[in-house]
């Protein structure tokens, strides 16, 4: 039986992680508990997970002293422990956290167990190994990003087949199986010049026309397949989540906001728009920086200004009466820009929700906020999976990513990966190049 150590970053990266390893023991060090209690005044997520991991240990006395070992529900154990190894390298006499854990994996190994560190630290990672541990990453949450749903494919078929889609506005496409709401551009496979774009209409079990096609919401029209794909997802009202993953300037947010202006304004479909951003920052946290919330999150939220000041922008009007256009949407309510932080608890119906740089949010944070969806309301996530700051996440186990592994096959939720940057040459440069 294998004995898994768990780092303080794994539980809060999923406060439910001691009980993963199924028939396993699982070791959570007194340090983490230690370090757990520094969180749990915290109102963010990671103050939510110590909290909850506190809960979950104190239900699980009832069943046991936490310093033996635990019976788990799935048939393994757990236990607290203080004891740590004797006669480390000089390098390790310090005593920081992160040693005090290295030491408690050392002293399960030295007694003879079969050891693994389990931590989202890179470096803590190597420091272990460098002891003769066996590390690894925290993998319940990770996916395959190198074969990760796209959305959408290219297919070739009949010429027969194309013009039969053109006159009927649907086909089934033998031997073939799509997910719900998947994309096809098909091609002649004699190798002429015909094509058709289609989604799969899981309610009429074929490949259908775009509804949306020659769409342009709030005056923006599609500049490549991939954009009219998101159109189709973004106005289509049968389709409650949708996730965009692109690299920088693919037009993933632009698109949204200009759907989001077009239902809520224009249709009415919507009651307002609310725009959520996660706020991961390298250095200062959004509580270090001068004036009220909303001056803060001016500071966070430039890439959604910038985008909105560009969507209401006059032919002949200046900056400053875009400026005030988005300041008079916003006192009336009709749109409510927000840090993801304080979506917790509140009920969203009727919204139409966009979720930017979805990419830095873990999976248990893009749970909670899709599980704050109302009735009637509208989700969109975008992100780019290879530009994350979060230092515990990476391209495969980002909620981004989770959500799209997760949500694909469902018949409310669309997707599509955007390969093409059309913010400019040089961002397109940038984006092949850097």
């Amino acid at each position: 039986m294998k004995t898994f150590v768990l780092d303080t970053n794994v539980i809060l990266h999923d406060p439910l992680a001691m009980f993963a390893f199924q028939g396993a023991r699982v070791v959570i060090p007194l340090t983490v508990i230690e370090e757990l209690d520094t969180f749990k005044r915290n109102n963010d997520e990671r103050g939510r997970s110590a909290r909850l991991v506190a809960r979950k240990l104190d239900e699980l006395r009832k069943k046991g002293k936490l310093s033996d070992w635990v019976d788990l529900d799935h048939g393994g154990k757990l236990k607290v422990e203080i004891q740590v190894a004797e006669g480390l390298p000089r390098s390790f006499s310090t005593h920081t956290k992160d040693n005090e854990i290295l030491s408690c994996a050392q002293f399960f190994k030295k007694t003879g167990e079969n050891v693994v560190f389990i931590s989202k630290d890179i470096n803590l990672r190597i420091k272990a190994e460098a002891l003769g541990l066996e590390a690894q990453d925290y993998e319940k949450s990770k996916v395959d990003i190198d074969v990760l749903y796209s959305g959408w494919r290219e297919m070739a078929v009949e010429t027969a087949l194309i013009d039969k889609f053109y006159k009927e506005k649907k086909i089934i496409v033998p031997g073939v199986e799509f997910m719900p709401n998947e994309f096809a551009v098909l091609r002649s496979a004699a190798g002429g010049s015909q094509s058709a774009l289609a989604r799969f209409d899981p309610k009429a079990g074929a490949l259908v026309a775009l509804g949306k096609s020659e769409a342009a919401p709030w005056g923006i029209k599609p500049l490549n397949t991939e954009q009219r794909f998101a159109i189709e997802l973004l106005l289509n009202k049968d389709i409650q989540l949708v996730t965009l993953i692109g690299v920088p300037g693919s037009g993933k947010t632009m698109l949204s906001l200009a759907a989001g202006l077009q239902q809520t304004l224009e249709e009415k479909h919507f009651r307002r728009i609310l725009v959520g951003r996660p706020v991961v920052a390298v250095g200062h946290d959004i509580g270090f920086l001068p004036g009220t919330k909303q001056e803060k999150l001016t500071n966070w939220m430039g890439a959604i200004y910038d985008n909105l000041s560009f969507l209401l922008e006059r032919p002949k009007g200046s900056l400053e009466t875009t400026d005030m256009d988005i300041q008079m949407l916003i006192e009336e309510g009709t749109l409510e820009i927000e840090a993801v932080t304080y979506l917790r608890g509140r009920s969203l119906p009727n919204l139409y929700i966009i979720i930017d740089d979805a990419q830095n949010l873990t999976p248990h944070e893009v749970k909670t906020i899709i599980s704050r969806a109302g009735k009637g309301a509208k989700i969109i996530l975008t992100g780019d999976p290879y530009q994350i700051d979060n230092y515990y996440l990476d391209a495969s186990s980002n909620g981004l990513t989770y959500l799209v592994e997760r949500f694909k096959g469902q018949a409310i939720f669309g997707h599509v990966t955007f390969t093409k940057s059309e913010r400019s040459p040089l961002a397109a440069l940038a984006s092949d190049l850097l």
